[in-house]
């Protein structure tokens, strides 16, 4: 992981500096990128390969588990947990799948059902359909204060209390 950072700030500093900072020697950096890749590096690279693979024939939907299981039936051993961790590292993430739902009939297609309640909402005069704090409004303009009993006593302040 260390020789990998000297490997991408090489540009800007120089090898020993970075190597120093690091608390690694520049010829164990020079020696690790001569050397070939692990056999771990090759056998995730190409499960990493085989999971990109079967994400993609799933449309990008299948998240671990189910590529997991897509891998065990092609017969290739792996570990689930070894399968989220390649698919984080290659950052492939799957799709979530969203069906779509109509929720507005715009087109207004639909019957109007008839009112079984029976309701009329039509004032009789202005203000008696209106909301009880407009009416609190009113009455608090007017110099008069509300009390827990309902009770307009003009002139009296209750701030504070």
């Amino acid at each position: 992981m260390k020789y990998a950072f000297v490997e991408c700030q090489r540009g800007q500093h120089s090898v020993r500096t970075l190597c120093r900072a690091l608390h690694v020697s520049p010829s164990g950096y020079y020696a690790a990128r001569s050397r070939p890749p692990s056999a771990r590096d090759e056998r995730q690279s190409s499960l990493t390969t085989k999971i990109r693979d079967v994400h993609l024939a799933s449309r990008e939907t299948y998240g671990a588990p189910r590529v997991h299981a897509e891998l065990s039936i092609q017969g290739i051993a792996c570990c689930r947990n070894t399968v989220a961790k390649l698919m984080r590292r290659a950052q492939i993430m799957p799709k979530a799948i969203r069906h779509f739902r109509v929720t507005t009939d715009s087109r207004n297609t639909k019957e109007v059902l008839p009112n079984l309640v029976k309701r009329c909402f039509k004032a009789k005069r202005p203000m008696l359909a209106g909301s009880a704090t407009s009416l609190t409004s009113q009455h608090a303009r007017a110099g008069c204060t509300w009390r827990r009993s309902s009770m307009c006593i003009p002139g009296l302040s209750w701030a504070g209390r």
